[in-house]
């Protein structure tokens, strides 16, 4: 046991290492980032497209920040899944009372069935679109954005080696569920890796027109269950790359018990399993973030009950080491997104003495759900998103099970839960 202890202590603290240089590279990236916007004469007609099944807890500020734009030639596209559906309702209020001429409300008219809802309604958004749209902009529906959120994701575009721009989400750890807390701490994570391998986040991206034409992403969305992890690969073949734009950090604040989560990982891991470009190297991090600790307490735990004080000793230095070095890596991004969040005006979180024990405490609970989410997800035959099942046989091969509009009994009964 020896042997292997100095192993795993020496992995712990090796991983760690490369987790803080990573983390630093992102942080230094945050605090040089510069923004170079266009002026009003230079800034491409642009289609802002919102796919809506359900009312997700926060639409109508979602749709009045849309809305607002501080953008001078754009189209708000509303595509929701049907007439039936309780986003209708809203959104269709949201516009009376905002009284907005730029936005265009229409129900999903065909629901195929080899690909996923979202993918069905983009593609019949993009293909409506006539040629003098330059841009095409993708968002969510827990995505509540600033003023000048249209006009930061598209001025990068400017760059011919650009293809696309994105974003990415920014929880709170300071939610009520555990839930919310593991996807907090995961996400910390899921953002650095999202920067360093160029994968586009869907609830804010802004692609040329042109590019969805030559890449053919829409033939592949037609087939697809998602469709902002394959991007980058489609990009790249063009020589063409993803900018991440630090000011697009947007807040979420919506909350999600553990079986929630756990299913919505699930779906994650499966679609990362077919689009990421390099699932190979998110399968060894997920070896190296969740293997090598809980081996690390099951041979303390070991040690302990065989009385190896000494081994126990080196296991729960070295354990405890890579916990707080995590915890402190977390503040610290925390820390480096809430300049961001500042500049942007967004309702900015109080990390409390307790909020950050809580933390400390949810960095084992993170790596076993991870963990669990990881290793089920790879015999999923059958993913559940929004209340419609897909029979899921590779990245081309979906099939929808059985199609059925969004019901008001299907809404969740805490008005601040993920959908």
């Amino acid at each position: 046991m020896k042997d292997l202890t100095i192993f795993l202590s020496k992995s712990l603290l090796s991983w760690l290492a490369i987790q803080v240089f990573f983390t630093l590279v992102f942080i230094w990236y945050l605090r040089l980032s510069q923004k170079n916007l266009l002026p009003d004469d230079q800034l491409p007609k642009t289609a802002v497209i919102l796919c809506l099944r359900g009312a997700d807890p926060f639409l109508p500020n979602c749709l009045r920040s849309l809305l607002n734009q501080n953008y001078p030639n754009y189209d708000l596209k509303l595509i929701v899944d049907s007439h039936e559906d309780p986003a209708w309702k809203i959104a269709s209020n949201t516009i009376t009372e905002q009284e907005a001429s730029n936005v265009q409300i229409s129900p999903l008219r065909i629901v195929r069935n080899n690909c996923s809802l979202k993918c069905s309604s983009l593609v019949q958004a993009v293909r409506e679109l006539d040629d003098s749209y330059k841009v095409v902009a993708l968002v969510d529906a827990d995505t509540i954005v600033h003023p000048n959120w249209l006009r930061e994701l598209v001025s990068p575009l400017a760059d011919a080696k650009v293809g696309a721009t994105t974003g990415n989400r920014w929880y709170v750890p300071t939610g009520k569920h555990w839930g919310s807390l593991v996807r907090y701490i995961g996400n910390v994570s899921t953002v650095v890796q999202m920067f360093l391998f160029q994968i586009p986040w869907g609830g804010t991206l802004a692609v040329k027109t042109e590019v969805l034409r030559q890449t053919g992403l829409l033939d592949k969305w037609a087939q697809a269950l998602g469709e902002d992890l394959m991007i980058h690969k489609a990009l790249k073949k063009q020589g063409l790359r993803v900018k991440f734009v630090p000011s697009l950090l947007i807040v979420n604040r919506e909350e999600s018990d553990l079986p929630s989560l756990l299913d919505h990982l699930k779906r994650l891991m499966v679609c990362s399993r077919f689009y990421h470009p390099h699932w190979l190297a998110l399968v060894s991090e997920a070896i190296s973030s969740i293997l090598f600790p809980t081996t690390a307490i099951v041979l303390f735990l070991e040690s302990l009950l065989e009385t190896q004080w000494e081994t126990a000793a080196l296991l729960f230095q070295s354990y405890s080491i890579y916990t707080i070095g995590l915890l402190l890596l977390m503040l610290i991004v925390e820390y480096g997104v809430q300049q961001v969040i500042r500049l942007n005006e967004q309702p900015m979180t109080e990390l409390s003495a307790t909020t950050i024990i809580k933390m400390l405490i949810g960095i084992p609970l993170t790596q076993w759900v991870y963990g669990l989410a990881l290793v089920s997800s790879l015999w999923i035959s059958t993913v559940t998103w929004r209340g419609v099942s897909y029979r899921v046989k590779g990245p081309w091969n979906i099939r929808l099970v059985e199609y059925r509009p969004y019901q008001w009994l299907d809404q969740p009964v805490d008005s601040k839960a993920s959908l």
